[in-house]
């Protein structure tokens, strides 16, 4: 370890270039530990302890929460846990879902615009990004009130009953998620788009492929990797998102994300909304291990 060696013209030694590195990685350690490792085992050790008669915190190790987010309450078993967290993963499936399908007809039509346009378009995309999520979800309440002509379509085509809005209501809130996570999904497909191999379309075609096998035997494998990037973008926050669904769904729509929050807030059931956030993390990792080892050939380089 005490050789010497010349390392970008500095004659050092394998004994100081590995005290360098770790200087190097102290403050990105730091940065981990504090705001991610520390707040992980907070909230694992939270999730154990009980709620007091009042909202405090009483450390005595249970394993009620975790009863209770299984079903398990005081008057036997309840499926609503179960549920919030099963229609939780349904909104993040169905929103990623969509946004696959309207990303890839964007994408292409982003990519086959001049290069002196085609970064316009690119900047009508990152738009709605310069307002705040809050604000946008406020302005669907408006777009979707009951004197707007989205409603007013609905209700002359018979689908609303007379001065009523489209909010709260489901699909409000999937309006309100697809909108506000399709540039997530856009942005990685475009840069996979851009780079695409024409020859390998173009081999397809001579082949007498049909447009279906085309795409997914020579354009879909080439973007996999803006794919991948873009779903897990989409998927990873639309599990956790409580704005959009409170705003757009009230009462009607509650998610996983609500739940959290009104543990947290109103509540004041600070153990049992930790034992529902690992639930939540739990499922994210799940479905990532999944996709990732359905996937895990994809280069996301």
């Amino acid at each position: 370890m005490n050789r010497r060696m010349v390392w970008f013209g500095e004659l050092t030694t394998p004994a100081q270039l590995y005290r360098r590195g770790l200087w190097f990685l102290l403050p990105a350690a730091i940065w981990i530990l504090g705001l991610l490792v520390i707040p992980g085992l907070s909230l694992v050790a939270l999730s154990f302890a009980e709620r007091g008669p009042y909202g405090e915190v009483v450390w005595n190790f249970s394993l009620e929460n975790y009863r209770r987010l299984l079903g398990y309450g005081i008057f036997g078993w309840s499926p609503d846990t179960i549920l919030i967290l099963l229609r939780s993963l349904w909104v993040a499936l169905v929103t990623t879902l969509i946004c696959i399908v309207l990303a890839y007809p964007l994408a292409f039509f982003i990519a086959s615009r001049p290069p002196r346009t085609r970064y316009l378009w690119l900047a009508l995309v990152i738009i709605p990004f310069w307002t705040n999520l809050v604000i946008r979800t406020y302005a669907w309440q408006m777009l979707l009130a009951p004197d707007f002509p989205f409603a007013k379509l609905a209700q002359a085509l018979g689908l609303l009953a007379p001065d009523s809005g489209l909010y709260p209501s489901p699909l409000a809130v999937y309006i309100g998620m697809i909108t506000a996570f399709l540039p997530f999904v856009v942005m990685p497909l475009f840069s996979s788009v851009e780079r695409l191999d024409w020859s390998l379309v173009e081999a397809a075609q001579d082949l007498y492929a049909s447009r279906i096998r085309t795409f997914f035997q020579a354009i879909w494998p080439q973007t996999l990797p803006g794919l991948t990037v873009g779903i897990i973008l989409t998927f990873i926050p639309a599990m956790g998102m409580f704005v959009i669904p409170d705003l757009l769904g009230g009462a009607k729509y509650l998610l996983v994300g609500n739940l959290i929050q009104q543990q947290f807030y109103a509540s004041r059931d600070w153990p049992y909304g930790a034992a529902v956030s690992l639930g939540l993390m739990v499922m994210t990792l799940i479905g990532l291990a999944i996709y990732r080892r359905r996937g895990k050939d994809v280069d996301l380089v």
